[in-house]
């Protein structure tokens, strides 16, 4: 391993990113499909069974993916994965027969009464991807990211190619499948969720090795510390999962809707029309995917890198230095998405697509994910100093900020209030955990150095929007200088900081 721990850190992103970065980009080809395939209305269906999935994955794993790493570094390794493990079968047994029983009324609850399939299929995905948690962990911890990597890309794989099995190599097979087994509602939707079920499966069939040597324990005096240490950490994680698609559920439930006379016009019921500027949001949302990407990757690189880190002396300048690089890429990523937006969009649609009038939140939704990636950083204080119920406290507050902003701009801007509610949920959070942890756990983050570059980066952001009437080659000349003016700034000013340790 290099000796230099930024560097290290950095060779572990990249590995680990290959494992999040290319199964995500190769899902983000599949938006393009989607939005082809499906009407907006439908697409924001998908939108929001997905985030629903998002939040019943955080319940299922109930923090045990950090508490996996904590208490690794106490106790026999072994032993802490045997009784996560044992635990994380439990509750998931227990949430497959809930929803076996009851997924028809919880259709009915999210408004997909005449598609209870839909339910009963997000179950099962949620159930695979909570039993694969901890056993990802388990490659995390011993830094086997190269067959980490594998997996994630395996199970990517498969789910693309079967999407673009059933939604193009065979739709009308496909479409008359799923009318003699669920009715003619079902649609192509299911066969998007069949395919999600099967590439979980096919993870969950890769981790059996990491299963090796398991056998089912609870240990009390194990679970009980290990449970108070990881509760805080499933409200943190179900209260940003709030922060994370509470817009993405909402939305249908609190935009806007024209006169009776406008939808008749549109050819819709309100209830499409919400769906529809779901859809838009859901579809223009991933465009800030790449920015997504990155604080994933880095998220499972830092976070053994940070407890493996947490002894050394220097520490706090090691952890400040991370955050500065780490802020100059996610502009690199902000800068990257917005001076090629002409290009990137089509992504979303083809010219004149319903789906472009949504471009208006992206840059909103970049920089709000960049917020969420220093929250993130700063997360360490009270991981470090065994504090988690402090990060609840933020994540509440965070939330709170979220709905407030949810239920007040979205009535009467749509979706850019949602935009806006992220940037405000986590601009709050940021602050709160910066003031808060210095307190507890002072880190020399170089703040200044910091904002020049978020304030650099958004000025040029603002002097490419001059030069929006030129021709698109022109346009995208002179972004591209722009961004190496930003490359170029930032690595002359980075040369003269070095890492002091």
């Amino acid at each position: 391993m290099s000796n230099n721990p930024i560097k290290a850190l950095a060779g572990q992103t990249v590995i680990y990113g290959m494992g999040t970065i290319v199964p995500r980009l190769l899902n983000y080809l599949l938006v393009p499909l989607y939005v082809r395939v499906f009407a907006a209305g439908v697409y924001g269906q998908i939108t929001d069974l997905y985030a629903w999935i998002a939040f019943l994955l955080a319940l299922l794993t109930y923090g045990m993916e950090t508490t996996f790493f904590r208490y690794t570094q106490k106790e026999n390794p072994d032993k802490v994965f045997n009784n996560i493990v044992s635990c994380i079968i439990i509750t998931t047994g227990i949430f497959l027969v809930l929803n076996g029983f009851f997924h028809k009324d919880f259709a009915h609850l999210i408004q997909y009464e005449h598609n209870t399939q839909y339910v009963l299929f997000l179950g099962i995905i949620v159930a695979l991807d909570a039993l694969t948690a901890v056993p990802f962990a388990k490659l995390r911890k011993n830094n086997q990211a190269k067959l980490f990597t594998l997996i994630k890309i395996a199970n990517v794989v498969l789910n693309i190619g079967l999407n673009l099995l059933f939604l193009l190599v065979i739709p009308e097979t496909a479409l008359s499948i799923s009318d003699k087994i669920f009715g003619p509602q079902a649609g192509l939707l299911v066969w998007v969720l069949i395919s999600n079920v099967l590439s979980s499966f096919l993870s969950l069939l890769l981790l059996l090795p990491q299963f090796k040597g398991f056998r089912f324990e609870l240990d009390k005096s194990l679970i009980r510390p290990m449970l108070a240490y990881a509760i805080p950490i499933l409200l943190i994680n179900l209260v940003g999962m709030v922060n994370e698609v509470a817009d993405k559920i909402l939305i249908k439930y609190l935009t806007p809707v024209p006169d009776s006379e406008t939808l008749v016009s549109l050819g819709m019921t309100s209830e499409e029309y919400a769906l529809q500027q779901l859809g838009i949001y859901g579809a223009n949302y991933k465009l800030a995917v790449l920015m997504t990407i990155f604080i994933q990757m880095f998220r499972y690189a830092s976070e053994p890198f940070f407890f493996g880190k947490a002894k050394d002396r220097n520490a706090p300048e090691l952890y400040a230095k991370v955050m500065t690089y780490f802020v100059a890429f996610c502009l690199l990523i902000f800068l990257g998405v917005m001076l090629y937006i002409d290009v990137l969009k089509y992504f979303v649609g083809r010219g004149g697509s319903d789906y472009h009038e949504g471009l208006v939140i992206v840059p909103i939704v970049l920089i709000a994910n960049m917020f969420y990636g220093i929250v993130f950083n700063l997360s360490i204080w009270f991981k470090l100093t065994d504090k988690t119920f402090s990060g609840t406290i933020i994540s509440i507050i965070g939330a709170t900020v979220t709905l407030l902003c949810l239920f007040v701009l979205v009535p009467k801007i749509g979706y850019v209030g949602a935009a806006i509610a992220h940037l405000g949920c986590y601009t709050v959070m940021m602050l709160v955990s910066y003031f808060w942890g210095q307190r507890v756990f002072p880190v020399p983050y170089q703040v200044g150095r910091i904002a020049i570059y978020l304030i650099f980066a958004i000025g040029l952001y603002i002097l490419s929007t001059l030069f929006s009437d030129y021709s698109l080659a022109m346009r995208l000349t002179i972004n591209t200088l722009l961004i190496l003016v930003y490359l170029g700034t930032v690595f002359v000013a980075e040369r003269k900081n070095p890492l002091k340790i």
